[in-house]
């Protein structure tokens, strides 16, 4: 079984290095909801849909829904 939590730590340090998300500060991955909260900087954040999604399509996901 895939340890989502830990995919999105590994997937942060890049997203920061981005322009678009270099105020990203955290992913957090609720497996009870399936969904990755993505907290910034400003104290924003935004929610990725990610139920159901093997590790490789929930990175696809977070960025598509993050951006």
């Amino acid at each position: 079984m895939e340890n989502k939590q830990k995919i999105l730590d590994l997937l942060l340090p890049a997203l920061q290095e981005t322009r678009n998300l270099h105020d990203l500060v955290e992913l957090e991955y609720r497996s009870d909801r399936g969904l990755v909260y993505a907290k910034f900087a400003s104290g924003n954040y935004k929610i990725a849909n990610v139920a159901l999604d093997s590790g490789t399509a929930m990175i696809t996901d977070v960025i598509k829904q993050i951006v």
